[in-house]
């Protein structure tokens, strides 16, 4: 994938690429301080435990795959946004996988959610292997659904209790995005009602 860059609503120039073995110290600095902004990611500041030479291998795996993918979103060379896809391993899922994005609190609310979801998406039809995009997002997490939405995904499933926080439980959706080719879905639709 070659680099990306696209103006923000603020004005500011966003570069998307993939994340590199280098990245590695950055990265971790990054997931540290964007878990300690929010509560909507799976797990909190200083919880993930990982080693900067384990992320070299994390990344170096997504790199040496066609069924995943781990992007970064930079302004002026600092990271502000991260989004992984993992495929699955086994033959019949690996046309499949789940992702998870996440954006520096300052920089909500300019697109860069968006623009990382949408190259997951244009990589996801090009690659030839990934047919189902998922994702699972807390219910209450409106802002992240309405954009998952208005990309084409939809609510598959609840989960209750997903997330336990501060003594509170919360229920996530489960929510996919279908890549079929054009008339795939409906020539599958009208053999059933056949």
């Amino acid at each position: 994938m070659t680099p990306k860059k696209s103006k923000l609503k603020n004005g500011q120039i966003v570069t998307i690429r993939h994340a590199e073995r280098t990245d590695a110290g950055h990265i971790l600095k990054y997931v540290n301080k964007v878990a300690g902004e929010t509560n909507y990611l799976t797990f909190a500041a200083d919880e993930l435990g990982i080693s900067v030479e384990e992320e070299e291998k994390f990344i170096e795996g997504h790199l040496n795959s066609d069924n995943k993918l781990f992007i970064i979103a930079e302004i002026n060379g600092i990271i502000v946004g991260t989004l992984g896809f993992t495929g699955g391993e086994q033959s019949r899922i690996r046309h499949r996988g789940e992702f998870g994005v996440s954006v520096l609190k300052e920089y909500w609310g300019l697109g860069i959610g968006a623009k990382l979801v949408e190259t997951l998406i244009e990589w996801a039809k090009s690659s030839g292997v990934i047919k189902k995009i998922n994702l699972i997002v807390r219910s209450d997490d409106t802002r992240a659904i309405e954009l998952y939405k208005h990309l084409g995904f939809c609510q598959e499933g609840l989960i209750s209790r997903e997330h336990l926080i501060g003594g509170r439980f919360y229920d996530s959706l489960f929510m996919g995005l279908q890549l079929d080719e054009p008339g795939e879905k409906n020539q599958k639709t009208s053999k059933k009602n056949e």
